[in-house]
């Protein structure tokens, strides 16, 4: 059974900085495509980031270009997010996601989600 569980969401002012984790189970961590979305009340959810871990390519939104970095840690099964010069559009819940299709195909469609992290930025 796959398992995501998102840590290091919280409140910080405007132009501080965040690091999301995601510790992963249940499946071959390597092959897998995992990305962060993000949701925030009355917005649609948005993919924030993709990466495939085999490769270690990445993709980003364009509202996050530059001050966001997705990366992988293989021997760890986990992938992270540093959120640099945060602001208040970046408020919302921040989900892990992951799937066997590469970022490129699987989209916004990934299998296994996480329970969600709640990331606050203050202006």
């Amino acid at each position: 059974e796959v398992q995501l569980v998102e840590s290091g969401g919280g409140l910080v002012q405007t132009g501080g900085s965040l690091r999301l984790s995601c510790a992963a189970s249940g499946f071959r961590f390597g092959d897998y495509a995992m990305g962060w979305f993000r949701q925030a009340p009355g917005k649609e959810r948005e993919r924030v980031s993709c990466i495939n871990n085999y490769d270690a390519s990445t993709y980003y939104a364009d509202s996050v270009k530059g001050r966001f970095t997705v990366s992988s840690d293989n021997a760890k099964n986990t992938m992270y997010l540093q959120m640099n010069n945060l602001n208040p559009e970046d408020t919302a819940v921040y989900y892990c996601t992951a799937d066997q299709y590469p970022c490129m195909v699987v989209v916004d469609n990934f299998a296994s989600w996480g329970q969600g992290t709640q990331v606050t930025v203050s202006s």
